[in-house]
């Protein structure tokens, strides 16, 4: 082992004791690493995503949407030759007739290799309490690992478990922009129906690829940018926000609500840049009759929300065309709407060109 990994090693916190020592496994509970895509702490269970107060503010459906863990995930440090995982799910339901288990109620994993994050296990669900070895046979060494939660249930309770020679620790903490990073606000196609894999949603790649924090406020079916919250949202202080509400708005909501929401934000963060993101084009487009296909008439509301709110000099908004964003090739999605992989990366790849240079700096 090269000598910076055993002077890292040897750095690891000795007193992060697990909790459990079984089956030649040492159990580590990963509320003592950080949960990291958590916006509030405040929180009535651990892996919620809005705090308990807002139980009284949103509608039922977003409470009840809050508690999936989408966009959850931990980051640690391991010298482990595996990782394995039990985790317990809210709800015995594992899969949809068109997203798998894998993404819905499964766990995943990565390691960063050369400064990239590169897929290292995934934890397949087959019932409400699971056991799995997510890798093995990984090549010596300390390395960082970042593992996230499930995109369509909740948590109660995850576990890490590492071989019990090897020892494990909190990851460096983010800083900075990094650590500020994203909040992204919109349906289901945010929360992540339907990845494969619960990292393959497009806040995950581009947090990943940015290397950022990333606040997932996507709510399957009931993200159509109500002003309850986008002030909730103004309580959180992030390097940008980012609102993808159309598919699930009229275009009457998008006349009546985009220009509110924005000054809003606007007011109460001043300097924060706000992405606005058009409806994506549906894929069957191209066949259904003109007029007739459903995002048209909403961006055109959009683009002229967007054009009166540059009129009033507004600053720091940026303007996301939804004309490309799941590509012509008919791999975008899975049933017209709902990404499949592909579609996501062409998302975050979209996304990234903008979002980028607001994190980072650079282009």
């Amino acid at each position: 082992m090269p000598m910076t990994q055993k002077n890292d090693i040897a750095k690891l916190d000795k007193n992060f004791a697990p909790v459990e020592v079984a089956n030649d496994l040492k159990w580590y509970d990963i509320r003592d690493l950080g949960i990291e895509g958590q916006g509030w702490r405040d929180t009535e269970a651990p892996y919620d995503r809005l705090p308990a107060r807002a139980k009284s503010i949103v509608r039922p459906p977003v409470w009840d949407l809050s508690q999936h863990s989408s966009g959850l995930c931990v980051r640690f440090m391991t010298d482990s030759p595996s990782i394995s995982a039990r985790w317990t799910l809210r709800s015995a339901s594992l899969a949809m007739n068109h997203m798998p288990a894998s993404g819905m109620s499964g766990l995943d994993l990565y390691a960063k290799l050369n400064g990239k994050w590169v897929w290292a296990g995934v934890g397949v669900p087959s019932a409400q309490e699971n056991c799995s070895l997510l890798g093995g046979a990984y090549a010596p060494g300390l390395r960082e690992y970042m593992l996230y939660l499930p995109l369509y249930n909740g948590v109660t309770s995850v576990m890490i478990g590492i071989e019990t020679k090897a020892r494990l620790a909190k990851a460096a903490p983010l800083a900075g922009r990094q650590a500020a990073g994203m909040v992204v606000y919109g349906t289901s196609i945010t929360q992540g129906g339907c990845a494969c894999r619960s990292g393959m949603g497009y806040p995950e790649l581009l947090a990943r690829a940015l290397h950022c924090n990333s606040i997932n406020l996507g709510f399957s079916g009931n993200g159509p940018m109500e002003i309850e919250l986008i002030r909730l949202m103004i309580e959180l202080n992030p390097a940008v926000y980012i609102l993808d509400c159309l598919p699930n708005m009229t275009p009457e909501h998008v006349r009546k609500r985009t220009e509110p929401a924005v000054y809003t934000l606007r007011a109460a963060h001043p300097d924060t840049p706000i992405v606005l993101v058009e409806n994506i084009t549906y894929q069957r487009a191209p066949v259904q009759t003109p007029g007739m296909v459903g995002h048209e008439r909403k961006n055109i509301e959009f683009k002229a929300a967007w054009k009166n709110l540059r009129k009033a000099k507004v600053k720091g908004l940026f303007y996301v065309s939804g004309a490309k964003l799941l590509g012509s090739d008919n791999l975008g999605s899975v049933d017209g709407t709902h990404p499949t992989d592909v579609g996501f990366m062409r998302i975050a790849q979209a996304l990234e060109s903008v979002v980028r240079k607001i994190i980072t700096g650079k282009r």
